[in-house]
């Protein structure tokens, strides 16, 4: 990874945009491996303006890495004022492009972040999220019913 680019990662980590639940949101969505880890789940809230209903606020949860979190800061930032159609549209490149072009082991982060909006809005506007979803805390420590053989060496 560039220099240049892990400073902008950095910079998104000491100060990341939009993180949190959205209680009132319009559109929920959630992606991930409950597996391997990596989960993203996004809150996205519209307004009317000008005659269209566009994104007024997004926010969002992860468990991923640094890369994750700041692409998630920095997409919640740039799709604000687009319209369902137009958020949709962007690719996880281009929700990722303010940090610059990521390295191949780090675009799955900017994945994440791409699949979370559009399952967000993919359903929208009837996408809320039931008001007792589990927050992703709660999803990752709900037991799966996968069990683990651990065998130790002899």
């Amino acid at each position: 990874m560039s220099d240049d680019l892990e400073d902008r990662i950095q910079a998104a980590i000491q100060n990341p945009q939009n993180i949190g639940e959205m209680s009132d949101a319009d559109a929920v969505g959630t992606v991930g491996s409950e597996s391997c880890g990596d989960m993203l789940r996004m809150w996205v809230k519209f307004k009317e303006e000008n005659g269209r209903r566009v994104i007024d606020k997004a926010t969002f949860q992860t468990f991923g890495c640094q890369t994750a979190i700041a692409v998630a800061s920095v997409a919640t930032e740039l799709i604000r004022g687009k319209t369902s159609a137009e958020a949709i549209a962007l690719t996880g490149g281009e929700l990722a492009a303010p940090l610059g072009a990521l390295p191949p082991m780090k675009i799955h982060c900017a994945q994440l972040v791409e699949g979370a909006l559009k399952n967000a809005l993919s359903g929208e506007p009837a996408s809320e999220a039931p008001a007792s979803a589990p927050t992703l805390l709660e999803q990752m420590s709900t037991p799966t019913g996968l069990k683990i053989k651990m065998q130790t060496p002899l």
